[in-house]
């Protein structure tokens, strides 16, 4: 008769992880992109992939704004073939963070059109500083056009929720009529982050599906966003969605998540600090 210890062994070597795919840039420091992203889906129990679009180092030198370096659209499509033969079958679940440029875009989104997917988790990173704005500018439009239709789960930031909804957000009010346009125009699950930019004691977000609208809210720590908390809030999304939550049940989960995680944020010389994704290990 086997032992305990023989079951639970046989038990972990036949459980099977949900695979979770980001297709985003890297962060030198750690604290964001697709290194956020990754910490996330192991934290919360997902078999983290990864494909890099970008390499994005911060300048010390130059009040730490981004030095942006894309990768070749070759290059990404080469990662992309990878990953979606390996585990053709299994892989349903993706995050898109930041992309660059229109030539990403479209690469990725021709990528996302090889397979059928349950969730396509789209953080709409709409610019990048150190780039020149009218590449800026291209890379926002083609990322509105060919990779928001797509999405079935939509995470804005402040800047972001009124860059694709057209309205100026000045309160809670403000941020669920952002929701609605955006969910209008994409069809996709919404969490319009308020965060700190708010005024207000509490961060506060705002979940809409077209049905169900919640305000989720913590207490401000602190007045300064905190790197990595954006992309951390989406990948958990991604991550729970993955394991079969519904897009309320993720936002709320993704919500609390990234609320212990700036507590518990790592400082650096840097003049801000990084979510912490192991507060719990």
């Amino acid at each position: 008769m086997p032992s305990s210890t023989d079951i639970s062994t046989d038990a972990a070597l036949t459980a099977r992880p949900a695979i979770t795919l980001t297709i985003a840039g890297s962060e030198a420091t750690g604290g964001a992109g697709a290194q956020a992203d990754l910490k996330t889906f192991q934290e919360l129990g997902t078999y983290g992939i990864t494909a890099l679009t970008c390499i994005v180092s911060f300048n010390p030198k130059d009040n730490w704004n981004h030095r942006f370096v894309p990768v070749d659209a070759n290059v990404i499509a080469d990662q992309l073939e990878a990953i979606q033969t390996c585990y053709e079958g299994s892989l349903k679940t993706v995050k898109i963070g930041m992309l660059g440029s229109p030539v990403t875009i479209d690469t990725v989104a021709t990528a996302l059109g090889n397979q059928e997917w349950d969730n396509i988790v789209l953080d709409p990173v709409l610019i990048c500083k150190g780039q020149e704005p009218g590449h800026a500018l291209d890379t926002d439009q083609a990322l509105k056009a060919q990779v928001l239709p797509l999405a079935t789960f939509v995470t804005p930031n402040h800047f972001e929720a009124e860059s694709l909804s057209g309205i100026t957000i000045n309160n809670v009010e403000d941020l669920e009529k952002a929701a609605r346009i955006i969910h209008e125009a994409s069809g996709a699950a919404v969490l319009a982050k308020g965060g700190v930019r708010l005024e207000g004691p509490d961060a506060v977000d705002v979940f809409f599906d077209g049905e169900t609208l919640e305000v989720l809210s913590a207490p401000k720590i602190g007045e300064v966003a905190v790197s990595g908390a954006g992309c951390s809030l989406a990948a958990a999304v991604t991550a729970e969605l993955a394991k079969g939550a519904t897009p309320l049940e993720a936002a709320r989960t993704a919500k609390a998540f990234v609320t212990e995680g700036i507590k518990a944020r790592v400082s650096s010389h840097a003049p801000f600090d990084a979510l912490w994704q192991g507060f719990g290990g």
